[in-house]
């Protein structure tokens, strides 16, 4: 299990910052253990952190006026989120919520700010990691619209792998097909109806707390029969 220190000098972001700019990130980013089911922040607050995943899962949801939830993504080990928040500066617009017990690491606002007067490399890796995400929920809007129940698993299990936005993923994920439901909008039991397809196709293997991704470029190309 990694540490804060190990998680922090992992980030892509950290590469290009100098070793006093990296004293002082780790000085000021603290961590904290957030419960399955609960909040890692929420809609309404004051965003006063860029939040990573030291180790766990997170879902980016919302509730409906009319009560129904909503999951636009996961966040898995290793991914940073709410930047385009802290830009922004205006309230949370969604809820963060632990889909299983989390560590949670939380950068200040000021720690953020100062990264991006002081280092342009850490500017260069912003731009490409809203691109990224910009990317990620535009397929999203996507593969709802176009996409079957099967694709949509299929898709979204690849997207949990971009290496930019979750790096160090290898190529297996922690994930339990309950926790996929929640990610796909779909029910444990469909998600395991896909799994078994996809797994049949050789995309994928499901093992014991997890899922191990055979053919990565299969997964993002499969498409519904």
């Amino acid at each position: 299990m990694q540490t804060l220190k190990d998680m922090l000098a992992a980030s892509l972001w950290a590469k290009g910052l100098t070793p006093e700019q990296m004293r002082r990130v780790a000085a000021e980013t603290t961590e904290k253990a957030v419960p399955a089911q609960g909040f890692v922040c929420r809609r309404g607050e004051s965003v006063q952190h860029w939040i990573g995943v030291i180790d766990g899962l997170v879902k980016m949801t919302n509730l409906s006026a009319d009560g129904k939830p909503t999951t636009f993504t996961g966040v898995p080990n290793g991914g940073w989120f709410s930047e385009g928040s802290l830009l922004k500066n205006e309230p949370r617009r969604y809820d963060i919520v632990a889909l299983r017990a989390s560590r949670i690491a939380y950068m200040p606002r000021a720690t953020f700010m100062w990264l991006l007067d002081t280092s342009i490399e850490f500017n260069r890796f912003l731009v490409v990691q809203l691109n990224e995400r910009l990317g990620q929920f535009i397929a999203m809007v996507e593969h709802d619209r176009l996409l079957g129940p099967d694709a949509r698993v299929a898709r979204g299990l690849a997207g949990m792998f971009n290496p930019h936005l979750y790096p160090g993923m290898g190529n297996r994920l922690e994930v339990s097909q309950e926790e996929l439901g929640y990610l796909a909008g779909l029910s444990r039991q469909r998600v395991n109806q896909s799994l078994k397809l996809l797994e049949q196709a050789g995309l994928l293997r499901v093992e014991y707390g997890g899922i191990t991704v055979l053919d990565m470029d299969g997964l993002n190309k499969f498409e519904d029969s």
